[in-house]
C-alpha cells in the first residue's frame, strides 16, 4: 500500500525509531509500512496519524482508478 508516512515522520522530525515507540511497534515495523510491503491495521493507521498529526485521508489515500 502507497503512504506518505516517510515524509509525514521527517516533516515533524521523528526517527523510525521515535515514532516505533509513541506508537508501540518495531523500528522495522515503521520501515515495511513505509515502504509499502506492510498493511498496518486500521488502528495502527490511525495511531501513526494521531503520532504525525494528519488524518487517514492525508496519509493512507489511494485514488480509486476510474473505469471508463
Amino acid at each position: 500500500m502507497e503512504n506518505k508516512v516517510k515524509v509525514a515522520r521527517i516533516q515533524i522530525n521523528l526517527t523510525q525509531q521515535q515514532l516505533a515507540e509513541k506508537i508501540g511497534v518495531t523500528r522495522q515495523t515503521i520501515s515495511l509500512i513505509e515502504k509499502g510491503k506492510y498493511n498496518p491495521t486500521l488502528k495502527l493507521c490511525l495511531d501513526i496519524c494521531y503520532s504525525v498529526n494528519k488524518t487517514l485521508d492525508e496519509l493512507f489515500w489511494i485514488e480509486k482508478e476510474r473505469e471508463e
